[in-house]
């Protein structure tokens, strides 16, 4: 199958971000053309003056429209796009030269409408960074229940790294309003229409996720937010895995109330170990031991965080009954 691709990027007040990836995109080994759409969400800080740099190397089009979120943005430049194939990346995102040529040759060797890719630590990547993605991606953590290699048909592609054919697009009509959780509430409806959805392990990017301990805290508390409704929308999804964050920190909370009042240290040391494995995963992976020490303390963020978010999500939306969109008006946007 001959596959013409559209990379479709959102960009939102982050023009130095655009000028990293698209200086990664002019490295690129590919040896067939290609397309690149960037979209500007009503951005105040410009990205037209480094798009336009770079128009005599590679394949641009650029558009700038009112600020609605990155889904609708996202399908905005798939409508754009000339291609037959899409590659959703963030604008936080660094491209590896072998990127497309592995991506193109997963889908020729097995083709699917909609894939997703891994991310991964630059070593120019800041401590902070370095420890956050370790989190996000870690089998110690929530990484490690999102899929893998052998969940060929239940993989869940993330939007900062996601191919979608344009069939699928037209026939999902792309993302919807939510975020986050757009790119989880696409797949379950990919699924639902018989589409199949795949992890290429080999089209790893580089996401830098330009974060603060503040903001990691309040992503992870949106996704936490985010997973009931989902769940709501999508009841046959459901899943024990997506309570653990929760049950880790009421967990946490009961054994060090035994340690303080009864003496009691046996599941303070269970949480012990299990901290100490974090620690010494995340430095075999980093090779840095303030990397490691971050880690820590941002496992212990992202399960606080993504478990009282999931908690206030429930009360809400399963004992107050109460409408997602009114009550968390802060995860919609308005097309």
């Amino acid at each position: 199958m001959q596959l013409k691709y559209s990379f479709i990027i959102p960009v939102y007040n982050r023009p130095n971000e655009i000028l990293e990836l698209l200086e990664s995109f002019v490295r690129l080994e590919y040896d067939e053309d290609f397309e690149i759409v960037i979209i500007e969400d009503g951005s105040t800080i410009s990205s037209k003056q480094v798009v336009e740099s770079f128009q005599e190397e590679l394949n641009i089009q650029y558009f700038f429209k009112p600020n609605s979120g990155p889904g609708d943005s996202r399908n905005f430049g798939m409508n754009q796009a000339t291609g037959n194939y899409f590659i959703i990346l963030d604008s936080d995102c660094i491209l590896p030269s072998n990127y497309l040529l592995e991506v193109n040759k997963s889908l020729q060797k097995e083709y699917v409408d909609c894939y997703g890719g891994p991310d991964a630590a630059h070593q120019s990547f800041s401590t902070l960074q370095k420890a956050i993605n370790f989190t996000m991606t870690s089998f110690l953590t929530t990484g490690g229940i999102r899929g893998h290699k052998r969940s060929v048909d239940k993989f869940q592609p993330r939007s900062f790294n996601m191919g979608l054919s344009r069939e699928a697009f037209q026939k999902t009509k792309g993302f919807g309003t939510i975020h986050p959780g757009e790119d989880p509430d696409l797949s379950i409806r990919l699924w639902k229409l018989n589409y199949t959805t795949k992890l290429i392990p080999e089209a790893s990017v580089y996401h830098k996720r330009r974060i603060s301990w503040s903001k990691f805290y309040t992503q992870v508390n949106k996704f936490g937010k985010v997973r009931p409704i989902l769940n709501k929308w999508h009841p046959e999804t459901q899943k024990l895995t997506y309570w653990f964050p929760l049950l880790f920190i009421l967990g946490l909370l009961v054994a060090t109330f035994l340690a303080v009042t009864l003496n009691v240290y046996g599941p303070l040391m269970i949480y012990g170990i299990y901290f100490v494995l974090i620690f010494i995963f995340s430095l075999f992976e980093t090779k840095t031991f303030l990397v490691a020490i971050y880690a820590v303390f941002a496992v212990m963020v992202q399960f606080l965080g993504y478990g009282l978010g999931f908690l206030k999500s429930i009360i809400a939306i399963k004992i107050l009954r109460e409408d997602p969109q009114e009550y968390f008006p802060e995860l919609f946007f308005k097309p």
